[in-house]
């Protein structure tokens, strides 16, 4: 752990001049990140014309069923791969930040969902055992999450976070947005993967204002736990 007993202790008023100072580039950085949102807005979209289909919870459901009535749709690709008993812990401590986001993002027109390969019944009851209320369907019978780089025939060589690589595993995280016209067809507007996601981790966002910050050293995350399983 970072140690942080010789940390350079000023007066208050030295304090605020290296805090007002280190304000303007905060608002840079901020400026910076309105700038890519704008230009991620202009990025082409693909039509998707596959018919895929999901278990959920009242049955089976297309593409378009995700959206309820909203145009807009994002999903997380949750890492469950359909031999496992439960869900990656990672994309769990990533989870843990979701369920208060689908009623404000309803309000801007858009739906939220997780997808995993795994069966419905493993789903639910990895969902009841964390808490968890957020939607999350299966797509185990579809091509749905290799389609958009979150699963892979060959962990070995795949192409995923847009690059021939070595994913590592037969599922990886990912976040893919969507959007649904008034004629009723879908477009791929965007995805990101790895460190992209880390966008929508508020509990990161915290760490990274703390005096050690994540502290991770070479192991990144080998710290989370699932939040029922630290030994405290």
């Amino acid at each position: 752990m970072l140690k942080l007993d010789k940390h350079k202790v000023v007066s208050h008023e030295e304090w605020l001049r290296a805090r007002e100072a280190f304000l303007a580039e905060e608002k840079a950085y901020m400026r910076q990140g309105d700038e890519l949102a704008r230009k991620r807005r202009e990025l082409p979209w693909e039509k998707v014309d596959k018919p895929y289909k999901f278990d959920g919870p009242s049955g089976k459901l297309g593409l378009a069923d995700l959206f309820g009535k909203h145009d807009q749709l994002i999903v997380y690709h949750f890492m469950f791969p359909p031999e496992d008993s439960e869900g990656c812990k990672h994309c769990s401590f990533w989870a843990d930040n979701f369920d208060g986001a689908p009623i404000h993002l309803a309000h801007r027109d858009a739906a939220f969902t997780a997808i995993s390969r795994a069966p419905l019944a493993k789903i639910e009851a990895f969902k009841r055992r964390m808490g968890w209320h957020f939607s999350w369907v299966s797509s185990g019978g579809t091509d749905f999450n290799y389609d958009f780089q979150a699963s892979f025939k060959n962990p070995d060589k795949a192409y995923y976070n847009f690059k021939e690589q070595e994913p590592g595993f037969s599922d990886r995280e990912g976040i893919s947005v969507f959007f649904k016209d008034k004629r009723g067809d879908i477009f791929h507007t965007y995805s990101c993967y790895a460190r992209g996601i880390e966008a929508v981790n508020g509990t990161y966002h915290f760490i990274d204002m703390l005096p050690r910050g994540r502290d991770e050293g070479d192991e990144p995350q080998r710290w989370v736990r699932y939040h029922d399983r630290y030994e405290d």
